[in-house]
């Protein structure tokens, strides 16, 4: 029999040229179910595997490739003596080359309506087994995963008559990343939905490589960015880039850091960031007034920024935004118009992400040696159980502000003092060592327009001197978690002042 190459894969891109390529080579073709009909109707050679094995395919096609006849035929080792006398007795075949992808979990799972049967029914048993064993026996056989590869495959075997044993260990490594990787994706899947509420003994992570990035934070670092296999519509990751160069790692950074901050308001809101700090946060009655507001508040660090908003950029807007240099601007959407005027800047970046509600759940951090995982913060900032602690009360406009300051508080590094005022940011104090020396940055910024603004802190005040700093600017409300033994200290500070304080009871530190 001429040399044997078993072909069975969910993606079929490029599936017809590659088996046209190896029959060229020499090759007989063997292969099941949809792949073998997709060769059929392309007049392509094709045999059963049922024909190999003498034996149907059965229960709905779970199997149907798990016989001696096609993993003897894989795993044999072609250098043992022993191994061909057996190979022989039981008439079984060399395979020398596996083309095989996995059944669509992906696919099937990012379904909203998708059940727990027909997720189960798309986990692949036959394909891993047979990657797996073809990747261990790379010595001899030849495992392709990625159809990306089928063209230089077939290059090589053209130009050498075979594959190198390079080329063959470079093919068994992706093999096993491909199988590790969707287990992964099955173990997660089945987890959150079973188990969620709790970490999981073993935490196993699938990614993607998106693409390579020119370099990491700084210059002499390589840097990637990946995808989780079942990344939000509305996430950074599968954001579509809709005009400018590469994005950086750098500007990925910056650019989740806005998009995570403008999703937390309702009315028009723009977000400019810079290092992963927010520099200027407003919204208005609509989008051209939340980025003329935004771009006020910090008109000087917004040059060279990320700007992010959670409408769609209209002309009026963009015109305001083509007058700075900006890195990236997310948004919803563009009209062509807002597009024409925006597309005329060669370095600017758009990315274009949809709204959604679906969230990360979990938030991993890497350290030495290991990882630190959270559950993401998706507590609404409410003050219905906020609580007054001073003698004056704060306005509703107060409030309304004091809620604007805890929602983009919680996303400034730690110590945090953001000061506010008629839902503008106008001085932010971000990851300092105290939380004195974080407000008097934010009040330097803010400078005359401090006075009637509120401070909205992200974790208790230990000592009185913020609050002195607030009222000495003519900061008149201040907003922050409590839960200092010197929490009396600040009230009775505010008190004498005449300073406003509200008790939320919940921490907003962030590293």
């Amino acid at each position: 029999m001429n040399k044997l190459a078993l072909l069975s894969v969910s993606e079929k891109t490029g599936i017809v040229d590659f088996a046209r390529g190896l029959i060229d080579l020499g090759f007989t073709i063997i292969s099941t179910g949809g792949t073998k009909k997709v060769l059929e109707e392309a007049q392509i050679p094709v045999q059963s595997v049922s024909c190999l094995t003498g034996f149907p395919e059965i229960l709905d096609g779970r199997v149907k490739t798990l016989h001696p006849k096609i993993h003897g035929g894989i795993l044999a080792r072609r250098d043992l003596p022993e191994h061909q006398r057996q190979m022989q007795e039981h008439q079984i075949p060399s395979i020398e080359l596996v083309a095989v992808n996995l059944y669509p979990f992906a696919q099937t799972v990012a379904k909203p309506d998708v059940t727990l049967e027909e997720a189960i029914e798309n986990i692949d048993i036959g394909g891993p087994a047979m990657v797996r064993a073809a990747a261990k026996n790379f010595a001899h056989v030849a495992v392709v995963v990625n159809p990306k590869r089928y063209g230089e495959i077939l290059k090589e075997m053209q130009e050498k008559g075979s594959l190198s044993e390079k080329t063959r260990f470079t093919l068994a490594a992706e093999a096993f990343r491909h199988t590790a990787a969707y287990d992964a994706m099955i173990a997660n899947w089945l987890w959150q939905k079973i188990d969620a509420e709790n970490f999981p003994e073993k935490l196993v992570l699938s990614f993607t490589k998106v693409q390579e990035l020119r370099y990491g934070e700084n210059p002499q670092q390589k840097a990637a960015f990946y995808q989780e296999a079942q990344a939000a519509p509305g996430s950074i990751a599968r954001a579509k880039q809709l005009h400018g160069r590469e994005l950086s790692f750098n500007n990925l950074n910056d650019v989740n850091a806005a998009w995570e901050i403008v999703q937390e308001f309702s009315k028009p809101a723009a977000v400019a960031v810079k290092h992963t700090n927010p520099c200027g946060v407003a919204i208005g009655k609509d989008l051209f007034t939340a980025y003329r507001r935004a771009y006020e508040a910090d008109p000087v660090s917004i040059f060279g920024g990320i700007v992010a908003v959670n409408r769609e950029v209209d002309k009026e807007t963009a015109a305001k935004m083509s007058e700075i240099f900006l890195e990236v601007i997310i948004a919803p959407g563009f009209t062509e118009e807002a597009l024409t005027i925006l597309t005329r800047k060669k370095n600017i970046r758009l990315l274009e992400a949809p709204l959604t509600a679906v969230r990360d759940k979990f938030d991993v951090k890497k350290v030495s040696g290991g990882l630190l995982m959270q559950t993401v913060d998706t507590a609404a900032v409410e003050p219905n159980n906020w609580e007054t602690v001073t003698r004056q009360k704060p306005t509703p406009e107060q409030l309304a502000d004091m809620v604007f300051g805890m929602k983009v508080v919680k996303h400034v590094k730690s110590n945090a003092i953001v000061l506010v005022k008629a839902g503008q940011t106008i001085g932010i104090g971000a990851g300092q060592m105290n939380r004195v020396g974080a407000a008097k940055i934010a009040i330097e910024q803010a400078g005359e327009k401090a006075v009637g603004s509120i401070m909205a802190s992200d974790a208790f005040f230990p000592f009185r001197d913020t609050v002195d700093a607030a009222a000495a600017a003519g900061v008149k409300a201040i907003v922050q978690p409590g839960g200092s033994v010197n929490d009396q200290d600040a009230i009775a500070a505010c008190d004498e002042q005449g300073l406003v304080m509200v008790v939320t009871g919940t921490r907003y530190f962030k590293h």
